[in-house]
């Protein structure tokens, strides 16, 4: 489809970084209740949909295999240490670098852990990014990432200004792409990235 990153969310489990989107299993898995009230082996028995298990951040990133940015949020507590040494041993071990990763989240203590850690970091803002440089320059963050309703040609621009990239969720529609790209925006999470006709 010609996307140029995948976009995934990670939690832990009994030490493994596991890819699943919810803190609850309801919502796309035939489980329920809480991810953490569930053993590891209980949670990779599930059916994620057509047959599908939840797969580990190292499957994940294994298939990927460099065809694609990695954007891996931190859904999870106490993610951002084993997240970094996993990402650490790829680089060092798998011909992997630390651009072809890219670090958010919304957890400020999270990012926080990440500051040295020598990959890309996003922080992610549910509401408005207005005062976001503080917080970017003390992470040393290379993006911003915020929701659709937010994004102004005037945000763009400060984010800019500031030497930092603009990212845009969730864009899903081909009106909201066109504008976005008129906008400036360095890039947006999108279900549809056929949909994207824009050149990069």
């Amino acid at each position: 489809m010609g996307a140029g990153g995948i976009e995934i969310d990670v939690h832990i489990l009994e030490g493994e970084l596991i890819v699943i989107h919810d803190s609850r299993l309801n919502r796309t898995t035939n489980g329920s209740g809480l991810l953490r009230h569930h053993t590891l082996a209980q949670v990779r028995s599930l059916d994620a949909g057509k047959g599908e298990r939840i797969p580990l951040l190292t499957e994940v990133l294994d298939t990927v295999n460099r065809h694609a940015l990695v954007n891996i949020e931190l859904k999870g507590p106490r993610t951002a240490l084993p997240v970094l040494a996993l990402l650490r041993d790829y680089v060092a071990r798998r011909g992997w670098t630390p651009n072809d990763f890219l670090l958010s989240s919304f957890r400020r203590a999270e990012l926080r852990q990440l500051r040295d850690g020598g990959f890309p970091i996003g922080i992610l803002f549910a509401r408005s990014a207005r005062l976001f440089r503080p917080l970017a320059r003390a992470l040393g963050a290379s993006s911003i990432h915020v929701p659709l309703a937010r994004v102004t040609p005037a945000l763009v621009s400060r984010v800019h200004a500031d030497g930092r990239k603009l990212l845009v969720f969730t864009v899903n529609t081909r009106p909201d792409m066109d504008r976005m790209h008129q906008i400036g925006v360095d890039g947006i999470f999108s279900d549809y990235p056929d949909r994207w006709t824009n050149p990069l």
